[in-house]
């Protein structure tokens, strides 16, 4: 856990597993982040896959999993559920996304990243709020 950049009275960490202990977002916490936003499951639709390079357009029409099994045996997700079609996206060992770089702590897809990841924070387990993890701390 790291210390949170907002003095709070009764809680002193912001730990992305707790989304009461994330702090409210401003756009300026991204700079000196560590990316914690990348460490929660990505849930994508066929529509990202294919704005992602993972997927193509002709693979919108064919049964969604069959697209989902191609990409698990890649590596590249974890999860489709059948149900809402929504695919969840592989992470590594320390729950990275795969698609984070390990030393920088920056997405290597971003001009393509999901709509997940675009709408963060605003959607996600604690609307409005992020869990800020310092680069420094």
């Amino acid at each position: 856990m790291v210390d949170c950049p907002v003095k709070r009275p009764l809680r002193q960490f912001c730990h992305i597993d707790d989304p009461a202990t994330w702090i409210k977002y401003q756009q300026k916490l991204c700079r000196n982040c560590r990316a914690s936003c990348c460490s929660l499951a990505v849930e994508v639709r066929i529509d990202d896959l294919i704005d992602m390079g993972l997927a193509d357009s002709f693979e919108a029409d064919e049964p969604a999993r069959l697209v989902a099994r191609r990409l698990q045996k890649a590596g590249i997700i974890d999860h489709f559920n059948a149900r809402s079609q929504i695919f969840t996206l592989a992470r590594r060992a320390g729950d990275d996304c795969i698609f984070l770089d390990p030393e920088s702590r920056r997405c290597t897809i971003y001009p393509r990243r999901p709509a997940t990841c675009r709408n963060h924070p605003q959607v996600g387990p604690r609307p409005g709020y992020c869990a800020y993890q310092s680069r420094t701390g």
